[in-house]
């Protein structure tokens, strides 16, 4: 395999392991962060640390981001990455932001003659560091052949949504179910509880039964029955209780402009908005139980 010069811009939480999987794959990885700690982790994981974005940009074949919200990904690219990067070079943007502002850095980027995808995650932090995330591509037919190679390292599955913006689409409403069906996990887990029933021996039942959802079968929100899941490392880790709710509001932004009903997002949305008001967003989202079953005493900021 020949090695592609692949610029990663954004070493966080999910980034870093992105970056790491496409070192890991024999890539030749120059990354940037604002964050010296993040860097220092992106070298002893085999990419090159960089000074700027535009020293990782300029001659990469392939250009990742995954930044914070839609002002971040709009300026990096329209001022540090547009014309700067080869116009040969492909450019994925893998954060999560809103469907309006993808649209308006694909009509940047292709009006510059660049290749480009929004191609947003599902799977957290663990799926980062193992690889195995799904990505979700709004992007132009013929491109995905070279996109789909390109997130290879970093993906277990790979769908294209359809045009730009349609893969930020998929995403939050894809997160907005999430959000929905955890918060109806942790209300049935908090019943369950009131009413004597064990909740692991529940999550036994409802785990092959017409209540079964990822959110039981795959992060179980109490303590036990999936040992992978957050809940077993008192809510740390995982998918943050902030990210969540930034997710929540881009699907409400979304409603409201489409005139969409989404009442059980909107009700959704304000409680997590509520525990994260709480000093709670660094907390993985399953976390939320424990508000519900009015046991905050027991989980720590």
């Amino acid at each position: 395999m020949t090695a592609t010069k692949i610029a990663f811009i954004g070493l966080g939480n999910m980034g870093g392991g992105m970056a790491a999987n496409q070192a890991k794959a024999g890539h030749a990885v120059s990354a940037f962060d604002l964050s010296a700690a993040a860097l220092d982790r992106a070298k002893g994981a085999g990419c090159t640390p960089v000074g700027s974005v535009s020293e990782a940009v300029r001659d990469a074949e392939v250009v990742i981001t995954m930044l914070p919200a839609g002002p971040h990904v709009l300026k990096v690219y329209s001022e540090q990455i547009i014309g700067v990067a080869p116009s040969s070079a492909l450019l994925l943007d893998c954060s999560t932001i809103d469907v309006d502002t993808a649209r308006k850095v694909a009509g940047l980027a292709k009006e510059a003659g660049y290749a480009f995808a929004d191609a947003p995650v599902s799977g957290g932090t663990m799926a980062a560091d193992a690889g195995t995330l799904a990505f979700m591509v709004g992007c132009d037919e013929g491109d995905f052949a070279r996109i789909e190679a390109a997130l290879e390292p970093m993906s277990r599955a790979t769908f294209r949504a359809g045009d730009h913006g349609a893969g930020q689409a998929a995403k939050i409403c894809n997160n907005m179910i999430l959000g929905i069906t955890m918060l109806g996990t942790c209300e049935a887990i908090g019943l369950a509880e009131k009413l004597g029933l064990d909740p692991v021996k529940m999550f036994d039942i409802v785990a092959k039964s017409s209540g079964q959802s990822w959110s039981t079968t795959t992060y179980y929100p109490w303590p036990g029955p999936v040992p992978t899941a957050p809940s077993n490392r008192n809510y740390d880790g995982g998918f943050a209780t902030a990210m969540m709710l930034k997710d929540l509001k881009l699907a409400q932004d979304a409603a409201a402009k489409s005139g969409a009903s989404t009442p059980l997002g909107a009700q959704t949305e304000a409680l997590f908005q509520m525990f994260d008001g709480l000093g709670y967003g660094g907390r993985d989202f399953s976390a939320i139980l424990q508000m519900l079953r009015g046991k905050l005493d027991e989980l720590p900021r």
